[in-house]
């Protein structure tokens, strides 16, 4: 995988298409989830310290004009805090990976 050689994930094709990566909060998870990969497997679930991105990432309106976090620039897996294949609760939500 490209991400574990360079130490960056430069996007998926989508991403590369829009010139961003594209990120949900926790709150907006499950509709992203549904909405865009819906019947996809082999998903994983990334949970990301914005903190460490600086001035890459940036709030942008969205689906119903909520704000989502995208990042302008590759994302260094440092930022990644926690990840886990995407699984789903008893309600159907999808389940936030737990760090540690």
């Amino acid at each position: 995988m490209a991400a574990l050689e360079t130490g960056s994930f430069a996007g998926a094709p989508i991403d590369l298409a829009d010139g961003y990566i594209h990120l949900s909060t926790a709150a907006q998870l499950t509709e992203t989830v549904d909405k865009h990969f819906a019947g996809q497997s082999d998903l994983w679930v990334a949970a990301v310290d914005l903190s460490a991105l600086g001035e890459a990432i940036k709030w942008e309106e969205s689906r119903g004009g909520a704000l989502f976090p995208h990042i302008y620039a590759p994302l260094p897996l440092s930022a990644v805090v926690a990840y886990s294949p995407l699984e789903r609760d008893e309600n159907n939500t999808v389940r936030l990976p737990v760090t540690g």
